[in-house]
């Protein structure tokens, strides 16, 4: 067992000093003071004199696999390493792929995600790509998700010059049987939809809201936030209906300030908070087109941008910390049907923990109840990192 004593605790609501109890890969126990029963050297104590103790981030759009391509094979981005996870404070991934669906095959990223897994974080992932019909593992999408656990619904791309540029009525089809799988499976059994900035918007996915029984939770818009107002103001209207959207941190792209500045755009303009959720684009190519539909150049993107949101909406008083943490804790874990265990501090929910010192710096990270990284200092490493 593990007591953390004297912590200021954001559950993600802020509960002030705590003392938190672990048990396993558990949340045993959170009480003002915790004395530690029976044989005292069963219990490692940590004094965390009033730092912050946070729910681990949960990063929902991460290319475990690396991305990019655009510019040939040579512009393939490195693979997500669990060093660079944990540094940014991420203890739950899902991963993906991007336009290269040839040679970052599902079948690779199924490795990925289970050897992130064996090295100590919680991961997940999505079938399919930025084609239609999606390529899937075992020959459909139901057969994905509800045969492979770690499935827990299907990638595709809308509206995007290097999407296959589903309509409507292949969004129904397709949410139908990601639905569908998710009530067999179970899971969320979600669509995650790549946002590109096409003519077409998000007008497939009002077509499937309006034309079918598809439920709003279960399509997720990605990248909302990088395609321009009118994209962004489509996506507020979605989340007034039910759905939740989810905005990119983009680094290279949009700095944490602009992105807190959007956030406060979408609540003023009516979006609930809880629908919306932030995600990194993690190790996906950031490519740039010209008019002609060249690519001129790309970067790519890290996890780090999570926290850096977390600093910009502290400093700049767009919210409180305990609003801005449900964003990348809370809400993500509803997206991804894991309320009450991830994403949250409480008794019985996944040990997935983050402390932050004075500066807000990432001081330490707790994965499953064990300890990855301690004073800055990896405990937790990769097979292959030093």
């Amino acid at each position: 067992m593990k007591l953390f004593k004297n912590a200021d605790v954001y559950a993600p609501e802020h509960l002030g000093k705590k003392d938190v109890l672990v048990e396993g890969s558990r949340i045993a126990r959170i009480a003002d003071c915790i004395d530690p029963c029976g044989d005292p050297c069963d219990v490692e104590i940590f004094d965390l004199e009033g730092k912050r103790l946070m729910p681990g981030y949960i990063d929902l759009y991460v290319h475990v696999t690396g991305g990019g391509g655009e510019q040939g094979p040579a512009s393939r981005t490195p693979e997500a390493s669990l060093a660079e996870l944990l540094d940014c404070g991420v203890t739950t991934v899902v991963g993906l792929l991007g336009t290269d669906g040839i040679s970052r095959s599902l079948e690779n990223l199924l490795a990925k995600v289970r050897a992130l897994k064996e090295e100590g974080i919680t991961c997940y992932m999505m079938t399919g790509s930025y084609g239609f019909p999606p390529e899937t593992l075992t020959g459909s999408v139901e057969r994905d998700i509800v045969l492979i656990d770690e499935v827990i619904g299907v990638k595709t791309a809308l509206s995007d010059h290097r999407s296959s540029n589903p309509r409507g009525e292949d969004v129904i089809r397709l949410a139908t049987a990601a639905r569908r799988a998710g009530l067999l499976s179970p899971c969320c059994g979600i669509v995650t939809m790549h946002m590109g900035s096409g003519k077409a918007g998000l007008e497939p996915v009002f077509y499937a809201l309006e034309n079918s029984d598809v439920p709003a939770k279960n399509l997720l818009p990605t990248h909302v936030n990088l395609r321009g107002k009118a994209l962004l103001d489509e996506s507020i209207r979605f989340a007034k209906m039910g759905g939740v959207i989810d905005l990119t941190t983009g680094t290279g792209m949009i700095s944490s300030r602009e992105l807190a500045e959007q956030i406060r755009y979408c609540v003023e303009q009516g979006a609930p908070l809880e629908h919306l959720t932030v995600s990194s684009d993690g190790y996906g190519s950031q490519p740039r087109f010209n008019e002609a539909g060249e690519c001129v150049g790309l970067t790519y993107a890290a996890s780090e941008g999570l926290h850096g949101l977390m600093r910009a909406m502290a400093e700049e008083n767009v919210m409180d910390l305990a609003q801005a943490l449900t964003l990348v804790t809370k809400n993500p874990a509803s997206v991804i049907d894991k309320n009450g265990v991830k994403g949250c501090i409480a008794a019985g929910a996944d040990a997935d923990l983050l402390i932050c010192d004075e500066n807000f710096d990432i001081h330490c990270v707790v994965a499953m109840g064990r300890i990855a990284v301690w004073e800055k200092e990896h405990i937790l490493k990769g097979r292959f990192e030093k």
